[in-house]
C-alpha cells in the first residue's frame, strides 16, 4: 500500500470504543466526564516525540520470569506473549515502547493497594517492557495472571488479563487497553467487557493460542497484534 493510500483520511467510529458512561462498571460513574469534551491542539512534541528508540533497555526488561529474580523462579503457568504494533491498514509502527504490567499467578498484582488474600510471590514483579522491532514485533515471557475478585458486584471477577500501553508513534498517541485469553469462559461475564458493545470489538482484545511460537516442554505462546489509527487522526470538529 503507499503512502497516499496510507494517509487518507478515515473518520473515528465512536461506536467501536465503550462509552465513557456505563454503570454496571461502577467506577466509571465517577470517572465519566459530566460535559462536553473540548479538543486541545497539540504542539509538534506531542505529535512527533520522543524518539524511542533511542532507549536503553536492561537485559531482562521483556522477561518476568528474570526481572524480579530473587533466587527462584515465578510460581504459575509460564507463556509466551508476542505479536506486532501497527496502524489500521497493517503499517508496523516500528521501535515504540510497548509496556506491560499484570497480577501474579494468584491473581494478586505488587501494589500496596491490592488487599486480595492471594499471597505475593518473591520471584514476579509483574511489570515489564519492550520496544518494537523494525517490523513492530514485540516478544513477553511470563506467567500466565491469575483471576481475582473486585468491589464492583457482589460475586464480580476479572478475567485472566495483561495491561498493556502501546505509546504509538508519539506520545500523543498512547493507548492503554488489555489483553485476554482465548476460551477463558469469564471473559463474557466481566462487567469492563461487557461495557462494549460490539462482539467483533470484544475479539480484538483476546490473545490466540500461538503453538508456532511455543516452546516445547517449557512455554505455551500466545499471539496478540495491536491495531492503532493511521498516519492521519481523525480532524476534531472545531478545526
Amino acid at each position: 500500500m503507499s503512502d497516499a493510500e496510507n494517509s487518507r483520511f478515515v473518520i473515528r467510529d465512536r461506536n467501536w470504543h465503550p462509552k465513557a458512561f456505563t454503570p454496571d462498571y461502577k467506577t466509571s460513574v465517577a470517572r465519566s466526564p459530566r460535559q462536553a469534551l473540548v479538543s486541545i491542539p497539540q504542539s509538534v512534541s506531542e505529535t512527533s516525540g520522543p524518539d524511542f528508540s533511542h532507549l536503553k533497555m536492561g537485559q531482562h526488561d521483556n522477561d518476568l520470569l528474570l526481572n524480579f529474580n530473587n533466587g527462584g523462579l515465578p510460581i504459575g503457568e509460564r507463556i509466551i506473549v508476542s505479536g506486532r504494533v501497527m496502524d489500521q491498514y497493517g503499517k508496523p509502527v516500528p521501535h515504540t515502547l510497548v509496556e506491560m504490567w499484570q497480577a501474579n499467578a494468584g491473581g494478586r498484582y505488587r501494589h500496596k493497594n491490592d488487599r486480595y488474600l492471594a499471597p505475593l510471590d518473591p520471584n514476579f514483579g509483574g511489570v515489564g517492557r519492550a520496544l518494537t522491532d523494525s517490523e513492530g514485533y514485540y516478544y513477553f515471557r511470563t506467567v500466565k495472571p491469575g483471576p481475582y475478585p473486585w468491589r464492583n458486584g457482589p460475586n464480580d471477577w476479572r478475567p485472566a488479563h495483561i495491561h498493556f500501553s502501546v505509546s504509538g508513534p508519539s506520545i500523543s498517541t498512547r493507548l492503554i487497553t488489555q489483553l485476554y485469553f482465548e476460551g477463558d469462559p469469564m471473559i463474557p461475564m466481566c462487567p469492563i467487557v461487557k461495557s462494549i458493545a460490539n462482539p467483533d470489538a470484544i475479539q480484538t482484545l483476546i490473545a490466540r493460542l500461538d503453538m508456532s511460537n511455543a516452546i516445547p516442554m517449557d512455554s505455551l505462546a500466545y499471539r496478540f497484534d495491536i491495531v492503532l489509527r493511521g498516519q492521519r487522526k481523525t480532524h476534531f470538529e472545531n478545526r
